[in-house]
């Protein structure tokens, strides 16, 4: 599941729950799954700030390389 899908997921059970609508079982098992999928949202979100930094990384370096280029000639 996107990203994006586990959030609009996420605000639907929110809502269901802060509704009142729903009895003991249903609520038990919505906030179970509320539960895991803020779970996988925040190992989604830790992934890619890993992505962004080694990119971030990357990018850097090859700056710099270019503006050593820059100055030799």
């Amino acid at each position: 599941m996107e990203y994006e899908e586990m959030i609009k997921r996420l605000e639907e059970i929110v809502e269901k729950l802060e509704s009142g609508e729903c009895g003991f079982d249903d609520a038990t098992k919505l906030f179970e799954e509320g539960k895991n999928l803020a779970v996988e949202c925040s190992k989604k979100l830790d992934s890619n700030k890993g992505k962004i930094t080694v990119l971030e990384s990357e990018l850097e370096k090859l700056v710099e390389k270019d503006f050593e280029n820059i100055n030799k000639n």
